[in-house]
C-alpha cells in the first residue's frame, strides 16, 4: 500500500527547514495553499524580500523537504516575496503615458477564448510578432498556468535569470517572454489552487523585467474563472481580443469571455475567427470544416470589430510545433499576411476604444 501523504506531515517538514545558522525559514503563517494529489505536492510559501536573491536556494530545500516524506512522488514550491506598500506619488502631465513599475507596458492587451482549442496561443504569439513587424517593442506574457505553451511555441525552454530581484524576459524572435513554463519542468504536473495561481500572475506582471514595451500581450487562460478575472482587474488592460472559431458551440463560450470583459469595463477591441475554413494543400480545394464567417457575423451583432480570419493550414500548424512561429520564419507568406492585416486592425481599434467599454447587451 502507497504511504498516506497528510497535510501536518508536509507543514512538520516546512517547518523543519533552516537556513545556514540553523534558523528556521518557514512559520505556519508563511506556509499555504498546501494540494495533495496522487503523490504530488504543491504549497506556496512566504518569504522575506531580503531573501528572494537566494529564493532558489530556498524553493529547493523546501521541496527536498516535502520530498524525503514517504509517498510524495513530485514537490512544486511557489514562493513570494511581498513588500509593504509604499505610498503613491503625485504624478505630473510630463510622465504620464509613460511606463511605471507597475505597468509593464504603454498598452496590455489579452488575447482571451471562452474555451480551449481554438488556436488561441499561436494566434497570440503570431499576432505578437505581428505587431513587432509594425516596429513596435513587443512583449508577450503566458498567463496559462496549467497548460503553458509559449516555450514550445517560441522553441526555448530556459529558466530565466534574475537582475535587480526580478526575472529577465525570455528573448525570442526579437520578442520579451515570460511563462510559468520557464519556471517548472515540462511534464510536472501543476496542480495549485486558486492563491497559488494568482499571486504567481501577479508576479509574472509585476516581477518580471520588462524593458521599453509599447505592448505586452496576454495570452490568457481558457474560460473565465479566477485568473481570468484577476488578469482583467489587475493588469491595466487596455481592451481584449476574442479569438473563436466559427461554430455555433466556441460562439457560444466566445460570448461568455466577451461578456466577462464587459463587467470589468475593459474594452473589446474585436473578434478573431481562427480555423476559418481549410485549403487543402493537395488539390488547393476549400472547405469550411467548422463553418464560416460565424465571428464576423457575431462582430456585427454586437457592433464591434471583426479583425479578421486565419484559415486552418498546415504551415501555420507545423512552424507551431516546430517553434518557429509563422510570422517570424516565413514573414512573406500569405499566411503571416493573415495576421500582419489583424494587427493593423487590432492597432486601429485600439486607438478608437473608449475608456469606458460600449453597452451592449448580450441575449
Amino acid at each position: 500500500m502507497p504511504a498516506q501523504i497528510i497535510e501536518e506531515n508536509i507543514q512538520k517538514a516546512l517547518e523543519s527547514v533552516t537556513d545556514d545558522n540553523g534558523e528556521a525559514l518557514f512559520s505556519p503563517e508563511t506556509i499555504s495553499g498546501i494540494v495533495i494529489k496522487d503523490g504530488n505536492v504543491g504549497f506556496a510559501l512566504e518569504i522575506s524580500p531580503d531573501d528572494a536573491p537566494h529564493a532558489k536556494a530556498i524553493q529547493k530545500k523546501a521541496e527536498d523537504a516535502v520530498l524525503a516524506i514517504a509517498g510524495v512522488i513530485s514537490a512544486t514550491a511557489m514562493l513570494t516575496a511581498h513588500r509593504p506598500q509604499q505610498p503613491q506619488q503625485n504624478t505630473t502631465p510630463a510622465s504620464q503615458g509613460q511606463n511605471t513599475p507597475h505597468k509593464p507596458a504603454k498598452h496590455i492587451i489579452a488575447v482571451a477564448s471562452g474555451k480551449g482549442g481554438v488556436g488561441k496561443s499561436t494566434t497570440s504569439i503570431n499576432l505578437a510578432l505581428a505587431l513587432k513587424a509594425k516596429g513596435m517593442t513587443v512583449g508577450i506574457l503566458d498567463a496559462d498556468i496549467y497548460g503553458p505553451s509559449l516555450p514550445r511555441l517560441i522553441g526555448k525552454n530556459q529558466k530565466p535569470q534574475t537582475q535587480d530581484k526580478k526575472l529577465l524576459p525570455i528573448e525570442a524572435w526579437g520578442l520579451q517572454t515570460m511563462s510559468i513554463g520557464y519556471l517548472v519542468a515540462e511534464d510536472s504536473p501543476t496542480i495549485w489552487r486558486g492563491p497559488m495561481v494568482m499571486s504567481a500572475l501577479e508576479q509574472m506582471l509585476k516581477d518580471v523585467a520588462w524593458q521599453g514595451l509599447d505592448v505586452l500581450i496576454i495570452d490568457m487562460p481558457p474560460g473565465t474563472g479566477d485568473a481570468q478575472l484577476t488578469l482583467s482587474q489587475r493588469a491595466e488592460l487596455a481592451g481584449a481580443v476574442i479569438v473563436s472559431t466559427p461554430q455555433d458551440l466556441a460562439l457560444i463560450d466566445a460570448r461568455k469571455g466577451l461578456n466577462m470583459f464587459l463587467k470589468v469595463n475593459v474594452p473589446v477591441l474585436g473578434l478573431i475567427e481562427n480555423m476559418s475554413h481549410f485549403i487543402c494543400p493537395s488539390c488547393g480545394e476549400r472547405s469550411d470544416i467548422f463553418g464560416h464567417g460565424g465571428a464576423k457575423k457575431e462582430a456585427e451583432k454586437l457592433g464591434m470589430p471583426f479583425l479578421g480570419e486565419v484559415p486552418l493550414q498546415m504551415a501555420i500548424r507545423a512552424t507551431s510545433d516546430e517553434g518557429t512561429p509563422i510570422v517570424a520564419s516565413k514573414p512573406n507568406s500569405e499566411q503571416a499576411k493573415r495576421y500582419l492585416d489583424i494587427a493593423d486592425n487590432l492597432l486601429a481599434s485600439l486607438d478608437n476604444a473608449q475608456v469606458e467599454a460600449p453597452s451592449i447587451i448580450i441575449e
